[in-house]
């Protein structure tokens, strides 16, 4: 129902299905844009001499190829099934399946409102996607992150698909919280306190940090990270960089965990 409906790119990797298979070739529709059809050459399925193109390719088989080159004036698609190693192809079938999955989520959405998933994709899925790259990206974001979404967008619209994204997803990361605390009396302690938060905020591979103002002298820190060690290890960098620039600055600073006093 969402998957493109004009043509892929050069160069970009596709999910077939294989529906006639000839000895000099093979048919086969591309599942995610409207079922448009492709020929993959004999020469272009297998590296080597194809004695019997049945060994490799049959009707009905789910494959993944690169796409060679597209002349939509005369709606020809090529493509190729020896272009694609192993790693690429379990990639692209699991991006795939996530899109399948979310355009169904999608679905739900669009039931618990009460309107048609067609409307729901106008009113918020394309935006979803812009915003996110991909349906089940904005998913997996919005299951991690639910009070940052809710934060950032509005709507009536919302509320249900956090819900949703909760029930559904399960995130690919791990995202903490917790409190600085950091003052300054000194008659530039603005400048010294903006100097501890750069210090904090210190660049940190593989992890995100996003340090937010939320009344003097509270600042809110969220960790997002692949795995909890990652992010504690993280928490305790920009913690103790901020206090420790703070406090030889002349000023005071502590973390406050969330729940913890």
């Amino acid at each position: 129902m969402y998957r493109a409906q004009d043509y892929p790119e050069s160069g970009e990797l596709v999910v077939c299905t294989v529906k006639n298979v000839k000895n000099f070739g093979a048919f086969a529709t591309l599942d995610e844009y409207g079922d448009k059809e492709g020929f993959v050459h004999v020469r272009d399925v297998a590296t080597g001499w194809v004695k019997y193109i049945r060994d490799y390719i049959r009707e009905g088989q789910k494959i993944v190829c690169k796409v060679l080159d597209v002349d939509a004036s005369k709606g020809h698609i090529d493509l190729s099934l020896k272009s694609v190693n192993e790693h690429q192809k379990r990639e692209k079938i699991q991006q795939w399946k996530n899109e399948n999955k979310a355009e169904k989520l999608l679905e739900i959405t669009a039931e618990r409102l009460g309107i048609k998933p067609e409307k729901a994709y106008q009113d918020f899925g394309q935006y979803l996607i812009d915003e996110y790259e991909t349906l089940y990206g904005s998913f997996e974001t919005i299951a991690a992150a639910p009070d940052e979404f809710r934060r950032e967008n509005s709507g009536d619209w919302v509320e249900t698909l956090i819900e949703v994204a909760v029930e559904n997803v399960t995130p690919p990361y791990v995202q903490i919280e917790a409190y600085l605390e950091l003052s300054s009396a000194a008659p530039d302690g603005v400048d010294r306190i903006r100097n501890a938060l750069l210090a904090a905020e210190k660049e940190i591979e593989d992890v995100k940090i996003n340090i937010q103002y939320v009344g003097a002298p509270r600042y809110r820190v969220v960790i997002t990270a692949d795995e909890y060690k990652a992010a504690e290890d993280a928490l305790r960098s920009v913690s103790s960089n901020a206090v420790e620039s703070i406090i030889t600055a002349g000023g005071e600073g502590a973390l406050k965990r969330v729940g913890k006093s």
